[in-house]
């Protein structure tokens, strides 16, 4: 795959950003791949994604946040530029269920999701076979009465592989506000329901109760109000009143698995932009 840099940025609106953005690259003869922006009318706030060639410049991503800080200044920016080439480090957390952290450990062995598993946490021992099947370490870390306690050799573990993503692979448990503070904007969850609709536990037999006739599922950005963070990605099943709520949780984690992967990789490759209590999506 072509090495690119991912230059993301986001600032207040006004006339002339792309062209400047754009000039800077341009007198370096850089090659921009791809052009994504947009401006969020309700704030006057402007986002703008720009893939690089990295073989097109004549410098690296030290000399070019050096040259590209001025400009950043200027505009009252918050950016950042990344290299495709340089893998985000994934952590899976997960329980019993494996629908979700097997598909995503089967896209990551393909090559589909562009990332480094280093590990597996899980508060159960069910799935150790399968994810060491991959190669890959697994930590088994019960949850006891002493949670506290859980959570702090979750953070160790997380800390000691510096991982830049936590995915929540249907980990069933509610964070700590300390955990979701500390790597805030880098925890993904997966709930088994269409936020902002039956939030927290059994959505499916919620659902059934409600008499729905869709179902479906959000990736989302984990914060300290359960199931209410920035939205990242959602998608739907339609169902009918004959099935019953077993037959809609196993219809709905076909729902999950694909939402949840899709919403990670829109995240490995820099489109998502957290702004305020919403996400921009920069495809």
């Amino acid at each position: 795959m072509e090495q690119v840099y991912r230059l993301v940025m986001s600032c207040p609106d006004k006339r002339g950003i792309v062209a400047k953005v754009s000039q800077f690259i341009a007198q370096y003869d850089g090659s921009i791949l791809e052009a994504n922006h947009h401006t969020d009318t309700q704030s006057n706030w402007f986002f703008m994604r720009n893939e690089i060639t990295a073989s097109s410049l004549p410098f690296g991503l030290t000399t070019f946040k050096e040259a590209f800080a001025p400009i950043a200044k200027s505009l009252d920016m918050q950016w950042h530029i990344s290299d495709s080439h340089v893998k985000n480090r994934v952590v899976l957390m997960c329980s019993k269920q494996s629908h979700c952290v097997a598909d995503i450990l089967n896209r990551w062995h393909s090559g589909d999701l562009d990332c480094d598993i280093p590990c597996v946490i899980s508060n159960h021992a069910d799935l150790k076979e399968l994810v060491e099947w991959y190669g890959i370490p697994f930590y088994h870390l019960p949850v006891g009465e002493d949670k506290a306690s859980h959570f702090n050799a979750v953070s160790e573990i997380i800390d000691k592989y510096e991982a830049q993503t936590i995915v929540l692979a249907r980990y069933m448990q509610i964070l700590p506000p300390q955990v979701c503070a500390k790597y805030a904007g880098k925890i993904i969850n997966i709930h088994h329901s269409f936020l902002p609709s039956f939030a927290g536990a059994k959505p499916y037999h919620q659902a059934f109760e409600r008499g729905v006739k869709l179902i479906g599922a959000t990736c989302h950005y984990v914060t300290e109000d359960l199931d209410e963070g920035p939205i990242i990605d959602q998608d739907v099943a339609r169902i009918n009143h004959r099935m019953q709520p077993e037959d809609m949780v196993r219809l709905g984690k076909d729902v999950e698995k694909l939402v949840l992967a899709r919403g990670l990789h829109m995240h490995l490759e820099g489109r998502v932009v957290i702004h305020q209590h919403k996400t921009i999506i920069l495809d």
